[in-house]
């Protein structure tokens, strides 16, 4: 089965020549047609991830004393590449059921984090002033993650310098790249609640990702302006 962009627009209403979609009736859950979508129409690879019952509780890949119950890629699962279909996604999913959906950054895209109280109004404030704003999530922890273009995390500390940033701490931006994972909606990190989208990808995701430098002055901005810690 592969994927159109017209495919993937019915697929996510639930709709297809007038029929409905058997999601449901294939059992296929939320998670794999979200899977479908990030591997089908974005490009991105998805790595499935641990669950964790409540926050501080048992990590679902049983390791003792896991250092981050519920929120990081299951090493014994493998990844599911870019370009897999809904019934590629379907198959793998089965093999590890109620896995989260994780993204690995720093291939196709890396993150700007910053408190959820400052991304909220940066992403009006950003496209009050015409500026590209790529996918936004909030997570339950209370951050706001900006897919920006590869190369934020290398460059975010000369990029503050230049912009007379240098005294903002991680607690205010920081940058996730290489090596980092992300989980992505619809699913739960670490029994805290689910993942959101903020902003959901465009059909232009991640060959229209924003520059980091063109967000960073603005998030800043909006993070000092906020009520937050």
């Amino acid at each position: 089965m592969g994927f159109t962009i017209g495919g993937m627009r019915d697929l996510r209403s639930g709709t297809r020549s007038g029929a409905r979609v058997g999601v449901r009736r294939r059992g296929r859950a939320s998670e794999c047609t979200a899977v479908a979508e990030f591997t089908g129409l974005w490009g991105w690879d998805v790595a499935p991830g641990a669950r964790a019952a409540a926050p501080g509780g048992d990590c679902s890949c049983g390791r003792a004393g896991c250092p981050a119950p519920g929120a990081h890629p299951l090493g014994f699962a493998p990844e599911i590449p870019a370009g897999s279909t809904l019934d590629d996604v379907a198959e793998a999913w089965s093999e590890h059921p109620g896995a989260a959906v994780m993204l690995p950054v720093g291939r196709t895209f890396d993150v700007l984090e910053v408190p959820e109280a400052a991304g909220r109004p940066a992403v009006v404030r950003l496209e009050r002033m015409g500026l590209p704003v790529g996918p936004v999530t909030v997570t339950p922890e209370g951050r706001a993650q900006f897919f920006v273009a590869v190369g934020a995390a290398e460059e975010l500390p000369s990029l503050l310098y230049r912009m007379g940033l240098d005294d903002v701490g991680p607690a205010v931006v920081r940058a996730l790249g290489a090596g980092a994972h992300v989980t992505a909606p619809p699913s739960d990190r670490g029994g805290r609640g689910p993942v959101r989208w903020l902003r959901e990808p465009g059909l232009d995701s991640p060959a229209g990702l924003p520059a980091a430098r063109l967000l960073l002055g603005t998030l800043a901005y909006a993070a000092h302006r906020s009520p937050c810690p």
